[in-house]
């Protein structure tokens, strides 16, 4: 039936209540049905909504833990958010030792500790140095507050071979100075769609002026800052470009306080504008002697240790050893009374089983096994010095590069 044929009294009745709440319930649902179906083709188009989601969620718990309320943030900004790291809190698992930081002891499980100065061995002059130069302006800005010299420095670059502990260096900055962390990484600003990564570079300066003071740290900053060339890809020569101009440009404050601070072993790779912005920079060599006794007393503090061990042999015959390689001779000497025990717990069962005597086993603890010995860090050497006669290169020669 047409609308002209029905009754004139039929199209000017008012409607029911019933089929008043008929038509917004069926608008309601067709509402609903269109959002929730353009949503989802959306996010069918977009791979990347998941991890965006996930990245959103952890930045909001992030930037409650380290007490940044009521900062509206933006997509962009809420991706880089995710990658905060609060130095009050920081806590790593101590695998991979170096010249900075103590071992963690020989336990079953994984020991937690918190990054501090404390966990810091054998340079002391260049911690000395980095609390006057960076952290002392973070520290005491009430001070001179209309001072625009007393400031922290716009970049540092820390620069050595590796394994010498220089992102450690940056996570006991950050601690000590009570800055925000950021540890960016040069996948985070990479992006399929064109422009993204310009989006996201800003979205970096961006959100740490938002949570200043903020230290942005870039680890193996050669890898994204390096040399430019005609040959960089368009996308690429536009990020770091637009990174320079919003780290040290013109629209940059002098009151900002954001830091960038870089570690890498190849400083001849990065480009001279990046080592123009940095220009407090500090070398993070390979202990000398005495250097390497103290981190040796601080990797094996706490151990089961023999009371005829002497450090100092040990140091003087690892010259040229980073502290990540002292860390593994430690490592290989803890190991070698482990499998003493399990060598003497195997030929026990083997008696056992040729007496044919039934024995109840007794529970492994480490008191039953037996200190580590001098004898033990001498085998550790020995197989250290095997494993870098292997190696095809040395990795001193590297980071000798002179930054004036």
């Amino acid at each position: 039936m047409l609308l002209k044929d029905l009754p004139r009294e039929a199209l000017m009745r008012p409607l029911s209540r019933n089929e008043v709440v008929g038509m917004l319930f069926r608008l309601t649902v067709f509402g609903a049905a269109t959002y929730y179906s353009i949503k989802w083709v959306l996010d069918a188009m977009d791979p990347t909504s998941k991890q965006k989601n996930q990245a959103k969620k952890r930045a909001e718990q992030l930037m409650k833990r380290i007490g940044v309320e009521g900062v509206r943030l933006t997509e962009y900004e809420m991706n880089i958010a995710s990658h905060l790291v609060d130095p009050q809190t920081m806590k790593v698992t101590v695998v991979i030792i170096s010249l900075f930081y103590v071992a963690q002891r020989f336990m079953n499980n994984f020991t937690f500790l918190q990054v501090s100065w404390r966990d810091i061995a054998g340079l002391d002059e260049v911690i000395n140095e980095l609390q006057d130069t960076v952290i002392l302006p973070f520290q005491k800005r009430h001070l001179m507050a209309n001072s625009k010299l007393f400031q922290p420095p716009k970049g540092v670059l820390l620069f050595g071979p590796p394994g010498c502990g220089k992102t450690m260096i940056a996570k006991a900055t950050a601690r000590a100075s009570g800055c925000r962390f950021i540890n960016l990484q040069a996948s985070t600003l990479t992006d399929m769609w064109y422009g993204e990564s310009q989006k996201l570079t800003a979205a970096v300066f961006s959100l740490a002026v938002k949570i200043q003071p903020c230290i942005i740290f870039i680890d193996e900053i050669e890898s994204f800052l390096r040399n430019r060339s005609s040959m960089d890809h368009e996308a690429t020569a536009m990020m770091k470009a637009q990174f320079m101009s919003l780290w040290d440009g013109l629209d940059t404050s002098s009151t900002t306080q954001v830091m960038v601070m870089g570690a890498t072993n190849r400083p001849q790779d990065l480009d001279p504008a990046i080592l123009r912005r940095m220009p407090t920079t500090f070398h993070i060599g390979l202990p000398n002697t005495r250097q390497r006794e103290d981190i040796l007393r601080l990797i094996l503090a706490g151990e089961n240790l023999s009371n005829a061990i002497n450090l100092k042999e040990i140091a003087e015959k690892t010259e040229g050893y980073s502290g990540s390689d002292l860390r593994e001779l430690c490592r290989d000497a803890a190991m070698y009374r482990v499998r003493d025990y399990v060598r003497k717990e195997q030929m026990r069962q083997i008696a056992q089983q040729l007496q044919d005597c039934q024995e109840e086993e007794r529970p492994v603890d480490e008191e039953r096994l037996r200190p580590v010995t001098q004898l033990d860090l001498l085998f550790g050497l020995d197989k250290m010095k095997e494993s870098k006669k292997a190696t095809t290169f040395m990795l001193p020669i590297v980071s000798e590069v002179a930054l004036d």
